[in-house]
């Protein structure tokens, strides 16, 4: 990614971080996404904040892209899990089971996301399908 790329991503994570509304950050990670397509990690938080957005749909084609792109990215599989939920797609379980064998080999990735369903759970309370997911991960 090129260097003005990542100052682009950097800042809008920076946002995000801040407590940023997820709407307002849409259109930086979709000009992220769109000049750097090949970059995971644009399109697992244009993934997320689409998800926050309940455009599901959308949700589900950037959490396939960023899974695509990096199969081993538990958060990217945590996206395309509640993408697919909220979508009614089929083979969530394969997804769920991936990220639980991450979190076996790497169980420091699992305060991480941790730290981000707690986070989606205050920007969408009660969010059924990321307790769904929490539930199932024992996080």
């Amino acid at each position: 990614m090129e260097s003005s790329q990542e100052s682009l991503f950097q800042q809008a994570m920076s946002r995000y971080q801040q407590g940023a509304p997820a709407q307002e950050l849409l259109a930086d990670f979709e000009a992220i996404t769109a000049s750097a397509p090949r970059q995971s990690a644009g399109w697992t938080c244009l993934a997320w904040l689409q998800l926050l957005c309940d455009q599901s749909d959308d949700a589900l084609r950037s959490a396939r892209m960023a899974v695509k792109l990096n199969g081993q990215d538990p958060q990217a599989r945590i996206n395309l899990c509640l993408a697919m939920l909220e979508t009614k797609a089929k083979g969530v379980r394969d997804h769920i089971e991936v990220v639980q064998q991450v979190l076996a080999l790497a169980p420091d990735v699992g305060a991480e996301l941790k730290e981000s369903i707690d986070d989606g759970l205050k920007r969408r309370p009660e969010w059924p399908a990321l307790l769904k997911v929490k539930a199932w991960l024992e996080l």
